[in-house]
């Protein structure tokens, strides 16, 4: 897992929201997978050779959205997919994940239209499509 994270410093998006997405991917791909346990946020810091803050950080807002569970002097787990949520509730999560990406690509300066595309064709593409 650590192998595959890094920071891109010219791409005007914030490190801790690299790492947060990052993780995310990893564990929408399945790379990392329920229950189990994610590098510790110090391994994290001297991989990437960021602050520990800022790894904290990005572990915070995961944990926010519900990916990961934080357990104290145990560790940090991928969390076991959430239970179905109410359509409002549904609706407020989507519209979050959906801001966080549009900020995301904007600071990248890529075209949202063009990302959105480009999502639901490699979701065909995956076989995940509904």
């Amino acid at each position: 897992m650590l192998a595959n994270l890094h920071i891109d410093s010219s791409s005007g998006v914030p490190i801790f929201i690299q790492i947060r997405d990052q993780m995310l991917h990893a564990i929408g791909a399945t790379a990392l997978k329920a229950g189990e346990q994610m590098p510790t946020m110090r391994q994290v810091a001297v991989a990437l050779k960021v602050d520990l803050n800022t790894v904290k950080h990005a572990y915070e807002e995961l944990e926010k959205t519900g990916a990961i569970t934080i357990v104290r002097a145990r560790g940090t787990f991928v969390a076991k997919p959430p239970a179905p949520m109410r359509a409002r509730e549904h609706d407020a999560r989507i519209n979050k994940l959906a801001l966080q990406l549009i900020a995301t690509a904007k600071g990248a300066g890529v075209d949202v239209v063009e990302l959105a595309k480009r999502m639901i064709q490699l979701n065909r593409e995956k076989g995940d499509a509904k």
